[in-house]
């Protein structure tokens, strides 16, 4: 089963170049031999490029030339272009990619309108000649931000063409939200005009904040100059610097944000492309994971974090790996599930860890976290038996939990900030096909959301009522 995936907008193309590189050191640490082989076929194809630019894949034998399953759109050609002056310019070619000069200008609607209608034909032909070299599409992956124009008007215009186009596929969205600091003045209202996109259109959403992201490397940082965590910071590391991946400019502080973004994709992927004793299919999260089709957005947490700062220290016992994941230290938006209700959690093990260690670590945690009364046992498990490039093994959670209610407040919030005073607006009604109904219909639908959280978290705490039984006469 292959993934296809979907780098919009700058935010999205950045962490998407990061998480091609790494998966491609991940499996460059274990093919030794250099043979294309089915963990490798998830995400590339193998290509023989002396037949010409359409030569047929190569499933037997040597790689020739990898090819990521990917389309990457962006309406400046900044990010793409450094990726194809990089060293992942063999990685894509032409026909991967969708660019224009003039930028969406930090409004939606002129990326899922304007762009949308130019570029609609050119997104669904490059999709489905991409599709066609996949002999069993499973699911898309979309990764964009929410607050400028193009990751959240096009991203969310790409995720209705898939639904069109592969109704049957799932979609996956890893969507970056801005923090209340933005300096795009707009980006509430781009990203509530995208919630409305991702709770109709998503099967699943990895909601991230940037803020979250910034704490985790200041966070990461402080734990190296203090000389904490042994000061021997490893060379070539995959977080704190871009080494190793042939750039000469400085470092620029999304790097290692972005970096973080790209390790969350690692671990959810790394079932898809590698083996395991407990392999958990893409498919099964959005299956096990969403009780209720709009509430699929689910709170992730990696660890260890530091292991991403590739420090040399003791990996993390296996059980304190585990209570980390718990943590709000570790989760990628400011949230705080534990003190929230699950409605299902899942966790993906990497490395050398038996399913005996995962039950046991799932009893120990239990009694501290509150799940929904009839979703008791609400557990999905996976293990890989490959851990991350350097360490022995990690962890990533995935929580269907009500904690993220008070992202959604906040941005309904400074939305309503902006739209009661009506500033910006004429920037946006001037376009072509949006009507001043476009913005109520986005926030009654966030309104909406917030009210289905709001419901489950009322009967949090609730007594455990077992439904009543027939008595059986005796």
């Amino acid at each position: 089963a292959v993934s296809l995936a979907f780098a919009v907008g700058q935010c999205g193309n950045q962490v998407g170049c990061r998480f091609w590189d790494l998966a491609l050191r991940e499996h460059a640490a274990v093919n030794k031999k250099g043979i294309y082989d089915e963990a490798l076929s998830s995400f590339f194809r193998n290509v023989d490029t002396r037949s010409g630019d359409n030569g047929p894949d190569i499933y037997k034998g040597k790689i020739c030339s990898l090819k990521a399953r990917a389309l990457l759109i962006d309406m400046e050609e900044g990010v793409v272009n450094e990726i194809l002056q990089g060293p992942l310019r063999d990685v894509f070619d032409s026909k991967q990619l969708i660019t224009d000069v003039s930028g969406s200008g930090n409004n939606w609607a002129v990326g899922h309108k304007i762009y949308g209608c130019q570029y609609r034909e050119s997104i669904v032909e490059k999709l489905r000649k991409t599709a066609e070299h996949c002999d069993c599409l499973q699911c898309f992956f979309i990764i964009h931000s929410m607050g400028g124009g193009t990751g959240s008007g096009l991203g969310t215009f790409v995720l209705n063409l898939l639904e069109e186009e592969f109704p049957e596929v799932y979609r996956f969205v890893t969507s970056v939200y801005p923090s209340g600091e933005d300096d795009v003045i707009t980006s509430p209202y781009n990203s509530v005009l995208a919630m409305k996109e991702l709770n109709e259109h998503a099967d699943c959403v990895l909601p991230i904040e940037n803020e979250s992201l910034f704490e985790i490397v200041n966070k990461i940082h402080q734990m190296i100059n203090s000389g904490k965590l042994g000061s021997t910071v490893k060379q070539n590391s995959l977080v704190t610097s871009s080494a190793g991946s042939a750039k000469t400019q400085p470092e620029k502080p999304f790097d290692a944000m972005n970096n973080i973004v790209a390790n969350l994709l690692l671990n959810l992927t790394s079932s898809a492309r590698f083996e395991g004793s407990l392999n958990m299919d893409l498919n099964e999260i959005s299956m096990n994971l969403v009780p209720f089709p709009r509430l699929h957005y689910l709170v992730s947490s990696l660890t260890p974090l530091y292991t991403l700062a590739d420090v040399n220290v003791p990996s993390r016992r296996l059980d304190q790996m585990f209570s980390d994941a718990f943590s709000r230290d570790h989760q990628l938006i400011q949230a705080d599930p534990k003190h929230s209700l699950y409605l299902a959690c899942a966790l993906l093990v990497r490395g050398n860890v038996q399913v005996s260690d995962l039950r046991r670590n799932i009893e120990r945690l239990k009694p501290s976290l509150h799940f929904v009364s009839w979703n008791q046992e609400g557990w999905k498990t996976g293990l890989c038996s490959v851990p991350p490039v350097g360490h022995s093994h990690s962890l990533l959670a995935l929580a269907n939990n009500t904690c993220v209610k008070p992202t959604f407040i906040e941005l309904k919030d400074r939305f309503m900030k902006l739209y009661k005073k009506k500033a910006h607006l004429h920037h946006y009604l001037q376009i072509d096909g949006m009507e001043q109904s476009c913005f109520s219909e986005a926030i009654s639908s966030l309104t909406d959301l917030i009210e289905e959280y709001n419901e489950l978290d009322a009967t949090k705490g609730g007594p455990r009522i077992d439904p009543s039984r027939l008595k059986i006469a005796v």
